[in-house]
C-alpha cells in the first residue's frame, strides 16, 4: 500500500515544479541545505521547522511557485510518515517494553556475567547490537551507558576501551538496520527489497561494527585516558532481579520481527512461481508492518507480563513510548517533505543526467550524496531520506540486490563524521566526561570509521552479487 501511494506521487510529479536549469538547481539545492543547517546551528531552531523554510527556500531560488513547492512539502510529509511512522511507532513501544520490564538488563547482565576481562568489549558490542535492534539510538545510548559505566568502574577497564564497541553496536543499527527510521525511509523512497535490505544489511553492520567497535577502542583507549564522571554512574537496585523476564525469551521476542522479515526474503528467493499461496502468506508475514505488530503484541505478555506487569501497566507503558518519538515523526516527515522538494524541482533528474557521463559507482554517489548532508545537517536520518530521495531516478535499471545496497551505501554516509551540530555528539561528550577536541578523537572518528568501512563493505558486495 504504502509503495503504491509513493508511486502514484512519483507520478504525479514526473513534471518539475520549476523550469531552472542545472546551475539554478545547484545554488537551490546548497540555499536550501544552508539555511537548514544555519537555522539548527546558528539559531537553535528544531529541526522540524528548519527543514520547513529550508524546502520553501528551495523552491524560491529554484523558481517555483510557491504554491506548488508548499504541496511538494506536504505530499512528501506525508507519504513518509504514511510509509515509517506507524513503523517507527511500533519500535517504540516494543523498545520501551524491552526497557521497563528489565529484558534489557537482563541481557546485559547475562552476557556480562559470561565475559571476562579480555573479551568484554567483544560483549558489549554483542549487547549494543541485541538492544539497539529495535531502540532508537538516543534511547539506547540512555539505557546502555549507565551500564558501561558500571562495568568501566567495577572491572577497573578503560572507558573507552568498553564505550565505544557499546556506542559502535547502536550506531552501526540505527544507520544499517530497519526498522530504524532512516533505513525504512531509504527502502521506502528507493523501492527496496525490506528483507533482501535487511540480511544484506545485517552481512554489512558485523564487520562494521567489529572494526569500529572492539578493534578501534585499543587506539581510541590510547589517545583518551579518562575514568567516567562520577556523577553519571548509577546505583543499580538488585532487588528487581527476580521480577524480569528470561534471557532466551528477551532476545527471542527482540528477534522475532528481524526473523519474520527474512523468512519473506528467503521465501522470495527460493520460490520461482510468483504468486502462489505461500508466498502471498509470507508477503503478509514478513511485512514489516505485521512483523513489528507481531512482535509488539508478543513482548506484551513475554516481556509485560512476565516482569509482572499488569493489564494497565503494560497500557501505560505503551502511552508512555509514543510521547518521546513525535519529534522523531515530525523530524523524519519534515524530512521527507524536504526530498519531495528536491525531487519535484528536478534535482534528482538533473544528478542523473550529470552523473551519466561520471566515471563513478552509483552506490558510491549515493554515499558522497549522504556524507555531503550529513556533515552539513548534523542529522544521520535527513542526511539518508534526503539522498535516498535524490538517487531515487539511479535506481530503475538496478537489481533487488543492488537496490538495498543502494539503501544500505546512504545509510553508511549518514554516519560519517558526527560533530558539533550533531545531538549525539553532545550527549557522547556529557555521558563520557570528555572535551570536545576528545570526543571528536574517539566519537567523531569511530562514525567515520562506520561510514568507511560499510561503504567499502557495500561495494565488495556489489562485486559479488
Amino acid at each position: 500500500m504504502t509503495h503504491l501511494s509513493v508511486e502514484m506521487l512519483a507520478a504525479d510529479a514526473t513534471e518539475p515544479i520549476t523550469s531552472a536549469g542545472h546551475a539554478q538547481l545547484g545554488i537551490a539545492v546548497l540555499a536550501g541545505i544552508a539555511v537548514i543547517v544555519l537555522l539548527i546551528t546558528k539559531f537553535k531552531l528544531h529541526a522540524f521547522l528548519s527543514l520547513i523554510i529550508g524546502s520553501l527556500v528551495l523552491g524560491a531560488v529554484a523558481g517555483a511557485p510557491l504554491d506548488k513547492a508548499i504541496t511538494s512539502f506536504s505530499s512528501g510529509l506525508g507519504s513518509t510518515v504514511a510509509g515509517t511512522g506507524i513503523l517507527i511507532a511500533l519500535g517504540a513501544i516494543l523498545g520501551k517494553l524491552l526497557a521497563d520490564s528489565g529484558g534489557a538488563d537482563q541481557i546485559v547482565d547475562t552476557i556480562l556475567a559470561k565475559a571476562s576481562g579480555r573479551v568484554m568489549p567483544w560483549a558489549m558490542v554483542l549487547i549494543a547490537g541485541i538492544v539497539g535492534l529495535p531502540i532508537f539510538f538516543e534511547v539506547g545510548i540512555v539505557l546502555l551507558i549507565p551500564v558501561v559505566l558500571l562495568v568501566v568502574k567495577r572491572g577497573n577497564f578503560s572507558l573507552m576501551r568498553i564505550g565505544i564497541p557499546a556506542l559502535a553496536g547502536l550506531s552501526v543499527m540505527h544507520g544499517l538496520i530497519p526498522p530504524h527510521p532512516g533505513p525504512l525511509a531509504a527502502i521506502d523512497a528507493l523501492h527496496a527489497n525490506l528483507g533482501v535490505t535487511l540480511a544484506l544489511g545485517v552481512v554489512v553492520a558485523i564487520p562494521t561494527a567489529i572494526v569500529a567497535g572492539p578493534l578501534f577502542s585499543r587506539y581510541a583507549a590510547r589517545w583518551v585516558d579518562i575514568r567516567p564522571p562520577e556523577k553519571m554512574i548509577p546505583e543499580r537496585a538488585s532487588g528487581e532481579l527476580d521480577k524480569r523476564p528470561g534471557f532466551g525469551i528477551t532476545v527471542a521476542t527482540v528477534l522475532l520481527p528481524v526473523v519474520m522479515m527474512l523468512a519473506k526474503a528467503l521465501v522470495d528467493v527460493v520460490v520461482d512461481d510468483k504468486g502462489t499461496t505461500v508466498q502471498r502468506v509470507f508477503d503478509v508475514v514478513g511485512s514489516p508492518l505485521i512483523a513489528l505488530l507481531t512482535a509488539v503484541i508478543v513482548g506484551m505478555f513475554t516481556l509485560g507480563r512476565s516482569a509482572g506487569f499488569t493489564k494497565g501497566r503494560i497500557a501505560t507503558t505503551v502511552e508512555k513510548s509514543l510521547a518521546p518519538i513525535a519529534g522523531v515523526l515530525l523530524i523524519v516527515g519534515a524530512g521527507g517533505g524536504f526530498k519531495q522538494t528536491l525531487v519535484d524541482a528536478g534535482v534528482g533528474q538533473m544528478i542523473l543526467e550529470l552523473s551519466k557521463d561520471w566515471n563513478i559507482s552509483t552506490l558510491l554517489l549515493a554515499w558522497l550524496i549522504a556524507v555531503a548532508i550529513r556533515l552539513a545537517t548534523g542529522s544521520a536520518t535527513v542526511a539518508t531520506i534526503s539522498a535516498a530521495g535524490l538517487v531515487a531516478p539511479l535506481t530503475a535499471d538496478m537489481s533487488t540486490t543492488h537496490t538495498a545496497l543502494l539503501v544500505l551505501a546512504v545509510g553508511a554516509g549518514s554516519l560519517f563524521f558526527s560533530h558539533v551540530n550533531d545531538a549525539g555528539f553532545w550527549m557522547v561528550k556529557e555521558y563520557f566526561g570528555m572535551n570536545v577536541g576528545q570526543t571528536i578523537k574517539t566519537w567523531s572518528l569511530m562514525e567515520t570509521l562506520i561510514s568507511v568501512v560499510g561503504i567499502v563493505c557495500v561495494l565488495l558486495l556489489s562485486l559479488v552479487l
